[in-house]
């Protein structure tokens, strides 16, 4: 059974912001290292330095201590909205939150970002508020998608741990609709598909465990020695769960269920048998075709579960060709 970090069934704006402190504070506890390259990146800019300076013999006004150890002050003031909706004199009555802190940022956080004119209304009052500080406030506005996304970006394959705490809380925005959907269609997910890239390739199938949460997609990559081997347009989303009576319980998450996926899913089951495993209950991801291809991971050893990418920022196009051309275009592209 999973594990769930997140808490969910209470679709409210404080267990929504509860949940992304705890993730951040999961973050911190697992590597201040990357929590700070964070704050650096996404909110606070390059010349942040948040962490502690060890110095020897600093001098001071009327002494020369034999060393001192001090550290940038520095606040984030969070409100969080169930939608795309922010009051302006509530945002500015959070300013006297901050005091003199060196480095200031208020952080408006919702599932889609700010209307343009809202936030151009929001950063004027600002400027205002800030001519006469010595160290200005900063607004930025970010996604629940934003904030998963730069996490990813800071995870290795060694980073294991906190990849699971990452999948729960990305699995919490979707349960809890804080992330749309509706983008899926730009987003290629990339799976290990070792022992069963054969059978894959071969019904167009993929299946995975139904408790692993993961992002809308459309696109879908198997990954074997190194290298995307094959990509998939997902055609249908199928669970299947085995109940006590030894029959199989279907639900259909997109497109619908036929006689011809019942027995995919049938022989799915009887194959990886062989390797020792039951798949009581599984979700399995229909490809239109699977085509091969050969996008290459250029760095050491294998990537830890699921790999997302976006495929207008890896092309550089808002407008994807086909799937088969899709194949051909990430062969002649790397990845680490």
């Amino acid at each position: 059974m999973r594990v769930h970090y997140f808490q969910r069934y209470h679709q409210k704006e404080n267990v929504a912001t509860a949940n992304t402190m705890l993730l951040l504070s999961r973050l911190y506890q697992y590597s201040s290292d990357k929590f700070y390259q964070l704050l650096r990146s996404e909110w606070f800019g390059s010349a942040f330095e948040p962490e502690p300076a060890f110095r020897m013999q600093e001098k001071s006004r009327d002494s020369v201590p034999d060393a001192s150890i001090t550290q940038e002050s520095f606040k984030v003031v969070v409100e969080t909205k169930l939608w795309n909706w922010f009051d302006t004199n509530q945002l500015m009555h959070h300013l006297l939150s901050f005091s003199d802190e060196k480095c200031k940022v208020l952080l408006t956080l919702a599932p889609e970002h700010m209307a343009p004119e809202k936030k151009a209304a929001v950063d004027a009052q600002l400027a205002s508020y800030n001519r006469n500080l010595k160290h200005p406030v900063r607004h930025v506005n970010t996604t629940f998608d934003a904030l998963v996304n730069a996490i990813r970006d800071l995870l290795d394959e060694k980073d294991s741990d906190m990849q699971e705490v990452l999948d729960d809380f990305l699995d919490y925005c979707y349960h809890d609709h804080l992330i749309p959907t509706a983008d899926g269609w730009k987003y290629l997910r990339v799976q290990l598909a070792g022992t069963t890239f054969d059978f894959n390739m071969k019904e167009n199938l993929y299946y995975d465990s139904i408790d692993r949460g993961f992002r809308a997609h459309d696109y879908l990559g198997l990954y074997k020695n190194k290298s995307v081997k094959a990509i998939g347009r997902i055609q249908t989303v199928i669970t299947a769960e085995r109940l006590d009576s030894g029959e199989l319980e279907y639900h259909a998450e997109r497109g619908t269920i036929t006689d011809a996926h019942k027995a995919a899913i049938a022989r799915a089951i009887e194959d990886r048998k062989q390797y020792g495993y039951d798949l009581r209950a599984q979700r399995y991801f229909f490809v239109e075709q699977f085509y091969a291809a050969d996008f290459r991971k250029i760095t050491p050893r294998a990537p830890m579960g699921s790999r997302i990418f976006d495929l207008t920022q890896l092309l550089e196009t808002e407008d994807l060709p086909d799937t088969a051309h899709l194949a051909e275009l990430l062969s002649q592209k790397t990845w680490q």
